[in-house]
């Protein structure tokens, strides 16, 4: 009997074969490389990576759909049963290759989730909702650059590899979706001394966005402030670069400003 998408999993499955082609083009897997798969679902992206690699290793929710894999490709196929939310990419050791068509739900989470293991990560090739690619990619000064795109661009290169619409999925979803190519920046090229802080500020000056940075941050600084470290305090937080976020949060952090009543948490 054939699988049922399960909703609460976020369940789309790649079914397109010149879409997959693409994927694994932009890839380009190689054998010895340690290649991850972040929900491999239906095995679509599975089969043509494992052609190329000497083995996979993938992380499945769905106990049913984890059962079939590991029957269609053996040992070749090292299963994760789990949530990935959860999953200890380090234990897995260096230079992993992430890939994976992420569930639309827990995206901006698990994007969070994996940050937290660039250092032992070389790349990363996900599909998303195009919506979040297009935040991921924004500059300062695009309607779409927020929160996300400074947290993502403070420690990865952001690259939009591929639009794929709907049609490429069973079920079809009712957005748009892209692939994205991630590359953790190493060394960072602007390092917050808090990296908490940082995250911190950035939450705090999108939580307003409509409102000056005079106005967002004023549990953190003052107006005086903004202006001794070159930002204007009349800005709006997408106007910033990440360089001027860590900025900000470097001056708070050195001003001993970390107590929850003056620097509120995320």
């Amino acid at each position: 009997m054939p699988h049922q998408p399960r909703k609460r999993f976020g369940q789309n499955f790649l079914q397109d074969h010149g879409v997959i082609a693409d994927i694994v083009a932009a890839i380009r897997p190689l054998p010895g490389e340690r290649v991850v798969e972040i929900g491999p679902g239906l095995g679509a992206l599975s089969r043509p990576l494992l052609a190329a690699l000497d083995r996979l290793d993938a992380i499945e929710i769905d106990r049913d759909l984890a059962a079939t894999l590991q029957q269609q490709f053996g040992p070749q196929l090292d299963l994760h049963l789990g949530d990935v939310l959860d999953f200890d990419f380090h234990a897995l050791g260096s230079d992993l290759r992430v890939v994976g068509n992420l569930p639309y739900n827990i995206s901006t989470p698990l994007l969070f989730h994996l940050a937290t293991f660039a250092a032992d990560i070389r790349d990363i090739h996900v599909m998303l909702q195009k919506e979040i690619v297009q935040r991921m990619i924004a500059a300062p000064g695009d309607t779409n650059f927020s929160r996300l795109s400074v947290m993502v661009q403070y420690r990865f290169s952001v690259e939009l590899l591929i639009e794929v619409p709907p049609t490429a999925f069973n079920p079809a979803p009712k957005v748009d979706s892209a692939v994205v190519r991630l590359i953790p920046l190493q060394p960072l090229p602007y390092v917050a001394c808090n990296e908490k802080i940082f995250a911190q500020v950035v939450t705090m000056a999108f939580s307003q966005r409509r409102k000056t940075l005079r106005n967002s941050l004023s549990a953190c600084l003052s107006g005086d402030d903004l202006a001794q470290i070159g930002i204007a305090p009349s800005a709006r937080a997408q106007e910033l670069s990440v360089a001027q976020f860590v900025t900000i949060a470097d001056y708070v952090a050195q001003a001993g400003r970390t107590s929850a009543t003056s620097c509120p948490s995320e």
